[in-house]
């Protein structure tokens, strides 16, 4: 198994950080940005969050331990790159 393991791991195309982040820490982001989530509307497992200096709103899906999807990663730089400028 050890065999298998490091031949994943050696290979150059290896990326151990191309693993997905978990939608609590996509919302950890956005809040230690000055983020905050608007209550309320939202339905299921959807949140919607927001800031004075950013335009609309992020809205993120999934549960706290899901991993993110790439589109939500890139949505979530952008926005906390958009209120850090």
């Amino acid at each position: 198994m050890q065999e298998l393991i490091d031949s994943v791991t050696d290979h150059p195309g290896y990326d151990s950080s191309a693993m997905p982040k978990k939608i609590r820490q996509l919302i950890k982001e956005l809040t230690n940005a000055g983020f905050y989530e608007i209550h309320g509307g939202d339905k299921g497992s959807h949140r919607k969050f927001t800031h004075a200096r950013y335009p609309g709103a992020v809205t993120i899906s999934g549960k706290a331990g899901d991993d993110a999807k790439p589109y939500q990663e890139r949505q979530v730089q952008r926005a906390v790159e958009e209120v850090l400028k």
